[in-house]
Order: C-alpha cells, then structure tokens, then sequence
C-alpha cells in the first residue's frame, strides 16, 4: 500500500454546517474505530452546538483542527484535502455512524493499485430485509456513476494536486472518484466496512429531490443526473413512504 500498515494512522475529514443533530454520536464512533492522527473539521460557520461539541472532543483528545469555510461542499472538501498529513484519510458525513472495527476492515483492502475504498450506507430508517436487500443493491450501483464521501478511505497521494472545481456543491464526491480512478487507482467498494446514515428528512423529499436537480444543473452535472434518475427515484419514494408511514403512528397515538 506503499508504506507498513502496522500502527498507520489518518486524519479524519468531517464538514459540518449546524451538525449537532448527530455529531456527538459520529465523532464518538469514530474515534472508537478509526486509528486517528487528527481531526479536520471544516466547518460552514455554524450556528448550532456543532462547535461546543467538537471543542469536547478536542479537550478529551487534543487533535482537532478547525477550519471555517462560507463557499459550497467542493471548497469544503478542497480545504479538508489541504490540511491532510497522513499517507491516508478518510471523509466521514457529520450524521453517519461508522460500524465497528470499520478501519480494521477497510484495511484489509488497501494495496499499491488501490487509490479508495467505500463503505456502504445504510439508511437508519430501513428495517425491512427485503427493502434493505434492495436499498443495498441500488446505492451499490450508484456508487458507480457517481462515488460517495460519507465513510471513504482515500490515498492521499491520488488527490494530492486535485482542485475540485468550487462552483460543485453537488456532485464534488463523483468529481473525486473520476480525479482517483484517471490517476489509475483502483475503487473498493464494500458491503463491510459500512456506516449507519442517519440522513435528515428534509433530503429525500420532492421539494430536496427538485433542489438536487437545480443545483444539479447549476454545476453542469445534469448528464450524470439523468443516469441516477432510478436510483434517486427508489430513494424518494421510500423517504415518502416513510414520512407517510411515521404520520399514521403519530396520528394513530
């Protein structure tokens, strides 16, 4: 992999904007299973807790480093990207919970010819095998055409001289997986390591799926778009099923 995996260690990238819904749980979950040399957090000048509580972490563990950001998820990223140290690291979404030994399991990937490695998402509302079995399959796919940065391990050196263009407030992950595979890095992609997604409602609904689209547009990524037509669509289907689903139990209450 270019270096002993005995006692390596990453830095952790984490973008926040008012992330107290789950930030405590994620950071909790990732300093249990990932092998930390520091924390980035890229933050979008939050309004919330989100900042008292990574001021927590930093006095438990003492290598936090906070960086503020007012541009779109790609500056985000770039400025995360910028800060890395470590031979690897790994983007984590402020609302995903890592699964245990997530590191231990996506190490036993890591090789000269790989450049990333993906853990799945699972949607912390699926409950139903047949449902998940299908969830599974989907985002899979997805992760073909477009990558994904909610739990991904990446080689440093694949993205060292990348400049992800700032106008991709979308898309910036699927800007990232092209940027890797034409250094002519290999893409894992697992089933395990995985992270629980505790994705909020408000981003699979019609009104979030119509804001995909329009900055989907803005970024020059409609192509890509209309090849995960189907796939976006399953999600939101099942965003409204559920939404639907959590009324009647409130309503039956």
């Amino acid at each position: 992999m270019g270096g002993s995996k005995v006692n390596m260690r990453v830095d952790v990238i984490i973008i926040t904007k008012n992330s107290e819904r789950m930030l405590n749980e994620c950071l909790k979950a990732i300093y249990e299973n990932v092998p930390i040399n520091r924390l980035i957090i890229v933050d979008g000048y939050s309004a919330d807790r989100t900042l008292e509580i990574v001021r927590e972490f930093q006095k438990k563990y003492g290598n936090v480093l906070v960086i503020q950001d007012k541009g779109t998820r790609a500056t985000a990223r770039q400025k995360g990207i910028d800060q890395v140290r470590t031979e690897w690291f790994m983007f984590v979404d402020s609302d995903a919970i890592l699964c245990k030994n997530w590191f231990k399991k996506a190490e036993k990937h890591l090789n000269q010819k790989v450049g990333a490695v993906w853990g799945i998402e699972v949607w912390s509302t699926i409950k139903n095998p047949a449902i998940l079995k299908l969830f599974l399959w989907i985002t899979r796919k997805i992760f073909d055409l477009r990558g994904g940065t909610h739990d991904t391990l990446i080689r440093t050196e694949s993205v060292q001289d990348i400049k992800i263009p700032k106008a991709l407030h979308v898309f910036e992950d699927a800007y990232i997986k092209d940027w890797i595979t034409q250094k002519g890095y290999k893409l894992i992609a697992c089933y395990d390591p995985f992270c629980i997604h505790y994705r909020p409602t408000s981003v699979w609904t019609i009104r979030g799926s119509l804001n995909i689209i329009a900055d989907s547009i803005r970024a020059g990524r409609l192509t890509l778009l209309v090849r995960l037509t189907v796939a976006y669509g399953f999600y939101t289907v099942y965003s409204i099923y559920q939404f639907l689903a959590n009324n009647i139990k409130r309503g039956a209450n």
